[in-house]
């Protein structure tokens, strides 16, 4: 490598950790505000993230750090495949970056430090007027966001859709939902006429926090969660934040007349925790330490919650410990009762207590609506309206009020537009990585084990180990040996509640 490359490479290298630094301030804000944040300081955060948001404007479209990305882009043929990955996609989002004014850059930063707040207080009491002129804010600024990086390929929601998953398009997405209305919606129709029959009765107990919380501890042996470098709180909507290796965390939400809800929002969230625990440690002082996509991060998490935590293997090691917790609301519970309330497949209204089959409806009805909101035939005052004609449409249930609907999702508080899609693509993916897995793996014995210890491993040398040095289609080829097919996803779903349900 000659000594100017070498150069630019050590310049380079100031500039991660400067971008590393950045970032942790931001994660440790946005965990602090979610978590334990007093009500009353979110006005003020919002004034001091406009200041960090102008700053980091500022620092990243300076000429001292574009000048260096550029130089390395046009030698990235030189570059090792990591450095050359990382400095293609630095480009990108510099010459994105550019495209957005300063003031809107730091506008959306100064309204996205107080909306959470807002939306989990209109949540809270069943408000959206009080939700709706900060997410007018949100959506204004969004469509404006959209129109800056808007190109000849990529225009209006598509913009937002390649943003989460690299090349995804309305296109792509439309026809990939096509096919699962095609073949799933007529089964989800047979399996609910379908009665499942067990001992309900410990649903309708009440389950203090506490003991919850003892629950929690256990499934974070289960999945061999690392205390020293994680930790679980409380959140209104549960998520999974972590910086590099060394520092994973997730919260949950507990319901006490809700007891699974906390049991697989834990299982869910620590599949997220286990991907970025388990990235390559020599990746943490790069900028590719995280996950490979969203979609790809979703394929951890609905892998770990449903194929995993919804298994009779699974339970049959586990049950009797979660049986224990529960002594006096579980003494009358089987498992045989247990695996099918969590395997009971009904239209719900919630989307993360909807069952496994019925999800990507839930995840369709958001898309659809997303679509109209960036195409210009929906406007937020109508959210609430269109929110539950879609549902009555997709899952002939009324929505009683906002919410049961519209409220329900912290994600649009966040500006995560576009976000959605990819938890039902992640289910897809997480299909056909099982495919793969049970090749190598007696799936059975693994399942039943005392730890999703060996699970890991295989998850971790053929998924997480890259972070976001490759494409996550490409991670999806290397680890399965084919492209992207979303039979998988079907064929996965019909056996399993074929099984289930004696259909």
């Amino acid at each position: 490598m000659n000594e100017n490359i070498q150069s630019l490479l050590e310049k380079y290298q100031k500039i991660r950790d400067q971008k590393n630094a950045d970032a942790f301030i931001d994660f440790l804000i946005s965990w602090d505000s979610q978590t334990e944040a007093p009500s009353g300081c979110f006005d003020q955060r919002a004034k001091q993230m406009q200041v960090i948001g102008e700053r980091s404007y500022s620092y990243n479209t300076s000429p001292e750090v574009t000048e260096v990305i550029e130089k390395l882009y046009a030698c990235k043929s030189e570059l090792d495949e990591v450095t050359a990955h990382e400095i293609t996609e630095a480009k990108k989002n510099i010459d994105q970056m550019k495209k957005i004014p300063m003031d809107l850059y730091v506008q959306m930063t100064g309204i996205f430090a107080k909306s959470e707040y807002i939306w989990a207080n209109a949540k809270t009491n069943n408000d959206f007027e009080m939700f709706k002129p900060v997410l007018n804010e949100i959506v204004d600024c969004t469509r404006k966001y959209v129109d800056c990086l808007k190109t000849d390929k990529l225009v209006g929601y598509n913009v937002l859709l390649d943003q989460y998953e690299t090349g995804m398009t309305i296109e792509k997405y439309d026809k990939f939902f096509d096919l699962l209305k095609e073949k799933l919606v007529p089964f989800i129709k047979k399996v609910t006429e379908t009665k499942l029959v067990f001992n309900d009765s410990f649903l309708k107990e009440k389950y203090p926090k506490e003991t919850q919380k003892l629950a929690m501890e256990y499934i974070q042996d289960i999945m061999c969660f690392d205390r020293n470098h994680g930790i679980i709180k409380e959140s209104e909507h549960p998520f999974t934040s972590g910086f590099g290796t060394d520092d994973v965390r997730f919260t949950v939400h507990y319901y006490e007349d809700l007891p699974l809800s906390a049991i697989f929002s834990a299982i869910h969230e620590l599949g997220h925790a286990t991907y970025e625990s388990q990235v390559n440690p020599k990746l943490n002082s790069t900028l590719s330490c995280g996950g490979a996509s969203m979609a790809m991060h979703e394929s951890q998490s609905r892998f770990y919650e449903n194929i995993v935590g919804r298994s009779y293997e699974f339970w049959e090691t586990h049950f009797p410990k979660i049986k224990e917790i529960y002594a006096e609301q579980m003494k009358d519970t089987t498992l045989d009762d247990f695996v099918k309330a969590i395997n009971t497949v009904e239209k719900s209204l919630i989307r993360t207590e909807a069952d496994e089959l019925t999800y990507p409806i839930h995840i369709m009805i958001r898309y659809d609506i997303e679509k109209a909101l960036f195409d210009g035939n929906l406007e937020v005052e109508d959210l609430p309206k269109v929110w539950n004609q879609k549902v009555k449409e997709y899952l002939g249930i009324d929505v009683p009020n906002d919410t049961l609907g519209v409220l329900q999702d912290v994600h649009w508080a966040g500006g995560s537009f576009g976000y959605f899609p990819t938890y039902a693509l992640g289910s897809a993916y997480a299909a056909q990585i099982f495919s793969a897995m049970k090749k190598d793996l007696d799936i059975k014995k693994a399942l039943s084990k005392e730890t999703t210890k060996d699970i890991n491993e295989w998850l971790k040398s053929h998924i997480h180990t890259y972070g976001a040095t490759k494409y996550p289609l490409d991670i999806l080829k290397l680890a399965t040996n084919e492209d992207f097919n979303p039979q998988y996803y079907i064929d996965y779903l019909i056996e399993k509640y074929t099984k289930i349900y004696n259909i």
